[in-house]
C-alpha cells in the first residue's frame, strides 16, 4: 500500500469509534443484517427479524457476552458479539463470534478492529477459545463467496469443521464451517 492510500486509510479509520451496543442499536444494526438476510446467504435465515426480534436478541446477548458497534458519524457500519458456544457447563470458556459490516465497509480494516475489540472483551471474561459459524460455497457465487473464510484466517482461525450441503437458501446447497481461535493459555482452572 503507498503512502497517500495508507493516509486516506488511517483518516478514515481515525472516524470510526468501536463501542458497546445496546438496545436502541437494534434498527440501525438490523438495517446492515437485514442486506445479508434478503441478498446474500452469508446468513442462513430466509426472513428478517423484526426490530422487536432484534431487541431481544441484543438483550440476551448483553446479559452475559460483550456486543460491539462501529460507529462513523453517527452511523452504525458494522457490528460483532459473541454467544455461547454450546449451551453446556463444560463449554463456558468458549464462545461463538459473530461479525457483520454495511456491505460498502468491507476492505477498510473495520472488521479487524471490531474483532479486536470483541476478543480483548472475552479475555476479561476468561473465554479461551472463539469459535465462528460461516456459511461457505463449493463454488463462490453471486450469493456466497468465500471471504468470511478468508477475513477470520487473517484474523488467526484455522477451519476446525465442515458440514456438507446443510444450508439451503436461493434454491442451492451450501456448506458451513466452523473456525476457531485459541486466545486462552489454557490452564488448569480452579473452579469455585
Amino acid at each position: 500500500m503507498d503512502r497517500k492510500t495508507r493516509s486516506g486509510r488511517e483518516k478514515i479509520m481515525n472516524d470510526v469509534e468501536i463501542r458497546r451496543v445496546n438496545v436502541d442499536d437494534a434498527e440501525d444494526i438490523l438495517q446492515i443484517y437485514g442486506y445479508y438476510v434478503r441478498e446474500t446467504a452469508v446468513s442462513f435465515e430466509y426472513d428478517v427479524p423484526t426490530v422487536e426480534e432484534f431487541r431481544r436478541r441484543i438483550a440476551r446477548t448483553l446479559r452475559r457476552f460483550p456486543y460491539f458497534a462501529a460507529v462513523q458519524g453517527d452511523r452504525i457500519v458494522g457490528y460483532a458479539y459473541a454467544g455461547p458456544f454450546i449451551d453446556r457447563a463444560a463449554y463456558k470458556y468458549s464462545a461463538e463470534v459473530t461479525i457483520y459490516l454495511a456491505a460498502n465497509e468491507r476492505g477498510r480494516g473495520i472488521g479487524r478492529r471490531l474483532y479486536g475489540s470483541l476478543e480483548e472483551a472475552l479475555e476479561k471474561l476468561g473465554i479461551q477459545n472463539l469459535y465462528a459459524c460461516i456459511g461457505y460455497p463449493e463454488v463462490e457465487d453471486e450469493y456466497l463467496t468465500m471471504d468470511s473464510a478468508r477475513f477470520h484466517e487473517r484474523m488467526g482461525y484455522v477451519k476446525c469443521g465442515e458440514f456438507h450441503k446443510c444450508g439451503y437458501k436461493f434454491g442451492r446447497w451450501y456448506h458451513m464451517i466452523w473456525m476457531e481461535k485459541l486466545i486462552g493459555r489454557h490452564e488448569d482452572l480452579v473452579e469455585g
